[in-house]
């Protein structure tokens, strides 16, 4: 099976992606398909500092529940309210539609430590 895993985000052995254009922070799609159908996710609160490797969150589904960790430093902007009426938009597009927080505050040399896009594709095949 063919995973996405776009070219602009980095990306933690954990499966979580983060997307420096945007700040945004999601779940990968392998990930998603892991898990199989998320029915919750528990999230920080806007104004809250994440710490690169720390738990920031939880994703609940029908499988398993799973924490959530931060690919990087920062303080939550945005979290995606969307998830509390429909937690399936990770599934659907974990992405786009379906991505967790949004970060401020980033260092700039955050992503040194991640996996690029080659690196983690590496990882999943």
């Amino acid at each position: 099976m063919s995973f996405d895993v776009p070219e602009d985000c980095y990306y933690l052995e954990s499966h979580e992606w983060y997307r420096p254009a945007d700040g945004r922070v999601g779940i990968t799609d392998y990930a998603q398909d892991e898990l199989g159908d998320v029915v919750f996710v528990d999230l920080p609160e806007v104004g809250d500092a994440v710490e690169d490797g720390e738990q920031f969150g939880v994703v609940e589904s029908i499988k398993a529940i799973s924490d959530l960790y931060a690919p990087v430093t920062g303080t939550v902007a945005a979290v995606n309210d969307g998830l509390e009426g429909k937690p399936e938009l990770v599934n659907d597009d974990p992405f786009a539609d379906g991505w967790l927080l949004e970060l401020e505050d980033v260092p700039e040399d955050a992503v040194e430590d991640l996996l690029t896009p080659a690196e983690y594709r590496e990882q999943i095949e």
